[in-house]
This record gives structure tokens, sequence and C-alpha cells, in this order.
């Protein structure tokens, strides 16, 4: 009987062992068909040009060592463009994958310019996202348009300081970034330190209401503090440490998603201001380079894309992220200009012109990605890249099949990232504009500029904003737009528009068909 009892008992033992091991292997089976989606972390800067950044610019005055670890820890892409030479387009671009002259308006929004340019029906990065069970949150600038409201339900048209008067504060916001595709937002309407509004929007509300007018005597006076209107200002609103406010809502929410929603993925979009003008550097910074104001305002830029990358780190989640870092367009005229003239530092180098402007120093911008485990640490890619391309990349991703009305200009470079796509270009051709609709078309090594000039700045304008001394004389001043060879010619100095009319042709047949078919992607 004793006997019995031992077999009895040692049978169940290793029944339940058995069981137990059934269990395990199941779940590890489970796991393995769920992959775990990656939290995905977009730093967006403001008129950084590619010249600005230490790891692009070997001549650059400016250190960058955190913008210079990142790229050694992921991808640097050397070909990468803003859709547009300017804020209000690029961001829509960015978070629509869809160029924004096919909306229709022209230049940018100021104060509390609206309504929001994003049609409320289209499909946007973050919902695409939010669709697939991601947490998304906006902070910084926005710049895409809000509508605001007087007391009778008016919408307010008059962006300016008579507009700010009008404002009923009691009435929500009905077109933010919480109503396309983001859970949470916090920061400006346009550009915060500069655009007639100095108020923070939390959600759809205004918490602090703007009540009087700036005193600039009490801000900085420097060749890049003009760039400044006298608008209504919170008493919660300090211009010079507004970029920190914006760090210390992503660290607090990075922190806060990690405690309550561990499993959750997260999309943030961290919107800096700077370091778009004035260069208005919050004081520990000053100082902290021998670059004037705006050198210490790109030092703290690079110190806050630092403490993004260490609270990842703090938190235990670096190695799930991918952290994309790009700027919307090329550097101020006026930056350019006195830092060039002050301190021998180029904003724009190695291209010819500045934000506005079409020639590349307008728009092709820093672009650095880093997915440890997937992307491979250190590299550099040549691929031509928009900014466009976020949205499908992402797409591709996370397993989001895009409609074919949704980022209609939109590329996916998963395979680049990953280095398997080999030296097959992904794009064949890429679209950019300027403000005022100024339009170009890229393939390959050729750029076809469908207008003549820069397509943004006047060059013929003297003082602070004049570029005269920056004039290259356009060698075949007759032709009605401008064709350069990027690989032999990448200052664009030889314009190559009456000597090879046939690639004008087909270039110029290639971007009309792009703007009357709505898309330059194919139907999915």
């Amino acid at each position: 009987m004793k006997v019995w009892n031992v077999i009895k008992k040692r049978s169940s033992i290793i029944i339940m062992i058995m069981a137990a091991g059934m269990v395990v292997s199941a779940s590890a089976g489970e796991n393995k068909r769920q992959v775990k989606l990656p939290n995905i972390l977009f730093i967006l800067a403001d008129d950084l040009g590619y010249g600005d950044v230490g790891c692009y610019n070997p001549e650059s005055k400016i250190p960058t060592p955190n913008l210079d670890k990142l790229a050694s820890e992921g991808m640097r892409f050397t070909d990468a463009h803003s859709p547009s030479t300017v804020c209000t387009p690029t961001r829509y671009s960015i978070l629509t994958g869809r160029m924004e002259f096919r909306t229709g308006m022209k230049w940018v929004f100021t104060g509390i310019g609206g309504p929001c340019l994003i049609d409320k029906d289209r499909l946007t990065l973050p919902q695409m996202l939010r669709n697939k069970g991601y947490a998304t949150a906006c902070f910084g600038k926005w710049h895409i348009g809000m509508s605001f409201f007087d007391k009778d339900g008016n919408r307010i048209k008059n962006s300016g300081v008579k507009g700010v008067d009008r404002i009923d504060y009691s009435r929500p916001i009905p077109d933010g970034p919480i109503h396309r595709g983001f859970d949470k937002f916090y920061g400006t309407v346009s550009c915060p330190t500069t655009d007639w509004f100095y108020a923070f929007v939390d959600g759809d509300r205004v918490p602090v209401p703007p009540t009087k007018l700036l005193d600039k005597s009490k801000l900085p006076k420097h060749p890049y503090a003009n760039d400044c209107r006298r608008g209504m200002v919170a008493d919660n609103f300090k211009h010079e440490e507004v970029d920190l406010v914006f760090l210390d809502k992503s660290k607090k929410f990075l922190a806060e998603h990690v405690k309550t929603k561990p499993g959750k993925p997260f999309f943030l979009y961290h919107s800096m201001q700077a370091v778009h003008l004035p260069s208005f550097a919050a004081d520990q910074f000053k100082g902290k380079t021998t670059s004037g104001p705006h050198g210490d305002f790109i030092f703290e830029m690079d110190y806050i894309v630092g403490e993004l990358m260490k609270t990842l780190e703090r938190l235990g989640i670096a190695d799930n992220t991918i952290v994309m870092f790009a700027s919307d367009n090329g550097p101020e005229v006026p930056t350019v200009i006195n830092m060039r003239k002050t301190h021998k530092h180029d904003g724009a180098r190695p291209w010819r012109g500045v934000k506005r402007d079409q020639w590349e120093g307008g728009h092709r911008t820093p672009f650095i990605v880093r997915w440890p485990g997937k992307v491979k640490a250190g590299t550099v890619s040549d691929q031509l890249t928009s900014l466009t391309d976020v949205m499908a990349t992402c797409g591709q991703i996370v397993g989001a099949k895009l409609p074919n009305d949704a980022a209609e200009d939109s590329y996916s470079m998963l395979k680049v990232l990953l280095g398997t796509q080999g030296k097959k270009n992904v794009r064949k051709y890429m679209l950019q504009q300027t403000p005022t609709f100024a339009m170009s078309i890229r393939e390959g090594n050729w750029k076809y500029l469908d207008h003549k000039g820069s397509g943004g700045n006047r060059y013929e304008r003297t003082g602070d904003w004049g570029m005269s001394p920056y004039v290259i004389k356009d060698n075949d001043p007759d032709a009605p737009g401008q064709l350069y060879n990027l690989t032999t010619d990448p200052g664009e100095t030889n314009n190559l528009y009456s000597k090879r009319p046939e690639i004008v042709k087909r270039l110029k047949k290639q971007l009309e068909a792009y703007k009357k078919s709505g898309r330059s992607v194919p139907q999915r």
C-alpha cells in the first residue's frame, strides 16, 4: 500500500510538471506571435540648419554632443528634406504624409490663426498609431491652425492683438491636436515666442489667458532677438523658458506612461521652439558656447535631445523606442548672416540658400533615426527622403494599412532603416514647395525648379534681412526655370535649363502630373 501511494504521489508530481511545461510552452509560443510594438519619439527642431549640427558639419562652431551621439547610435541621412521651406506646410506634411500645397493655403499661420489646416476626417500620423493601440502626445509648437471664438460664438479671423482681445476663454478649441489624433497636448498655437499670442494651450483650453502686452524692454537685446512681435502675454509664459516647459511636459508624460501603462506603446511628438528666432536661451545656457546667443540656443536644443534620451534610458525603455530627429526647414536669414559674419559659422553649409529658399539650404535637413537592434549603429544613408515619409514608414512598422485617401506623398523607408534596401532608391521623385507654392522636383541627381530665383527670399533686400552679398548670378537668365545636377554641382550654381531641355520637359511633365493627380505615391 505504501509503495502504491508513493507511485501515485510521484505520478501526480510528474503530471503537474508536464502541465506547467505545456503552459510555459504555450505562453512562449503566444509571445512569439505577439510582436511588441516599438515606442516612437519624434523630435522636431525649428529652423535648425544642416550645418548647425556637428555630425553634419565638421566646421561647425557649436557643440552638439547629444545629436552626434544619437547619430553614432543610429542612422544619419544625408539627403533628407523638409517638405517645405517654412514651418506650417512642413508640420502639416509630417502629420498627414501629404504635401501642404494641395490644401491651397499659402504662407504660415500667425498668432491665433485658424482654422486647423488638417481636415477633421483626414487620417493623421498620431491617429493611425492610436488605431494600433498607441498612446499619443504632442508637446510644443503646433502651428497648423486652431480656431478661437468671441463671446457671440463667432470664429475670430484677426490673428493679431485685436483678435486676441476678443477671445472668449470659456469656449473650448474645437480643432486642436487632441481633435487630430493626439490624446494629450500642451503647447502653443503658432511660433511660441514670435506670434502675438504668448500663452499655453492645454488640451482644448487656455488655462492662463494672456492679459497684458509684452514688455520687450525686459527681453535680451542682440542681433537674434528681433523676431518677436509685441503681442499679449500670460503670467506663466516666460520667453526664455518655453523649451524647458515643453521638455518638462515630455519627461513627465514618459514617466507617467511607463508607470501607469507599461505594456502600451506610445508616440510622442516633441515639437521645439528652438532654434527659431528670437534666440532666447534659458539662463543656464547663456554663455555656454563661444558662438553668441544663437550658438547658446542651439546648445540648449542639443541639451533637450540629451535629456529626452536620458529619460528613456532611466525608464528602461530606450531599447524599444524609435527616436527620430529632424528640422522643419533650413536656418533663418538674419541668423545665417550674423553667424557667418561674427562667428564664422554657417548653418546652411555646404548648401546654397536658407529658410524659404527652394535651393538645398532651405530644406535639406538633418535627419537621424535610432532604433536599437534594428537600425545598425553608426550608419549613413544617402537615400533621397522627405519628412512626409515618416507616416508611411511608421505605418509599415506597426502594420497599419494606409488607405488611398491618406498619406498621398509618403513612402516607407523601413527597408532603408533595416539595411535591406540595398542601393536601389525608394523614391524616384520628390516634390518640394515654398510658402508661395513655388515648386521643385527631384529625380536622382537632377533637380528642376519650376520658377526663377529662390522661390522664397528677396535677395535684393538690404539690412538685417538683406541677402544681396550672397547673390549668385544666373548663367541662364532668360530661362523661366532652373535645372541643376546635384552630383556635379551641389552648390546649384550652373543652371542647365537651356542645355538639357529634354530633362526639363520630362521633370516638368511629371511635376504637373503629381499636382493634377493629388498624389505622388502610386495607388495602394
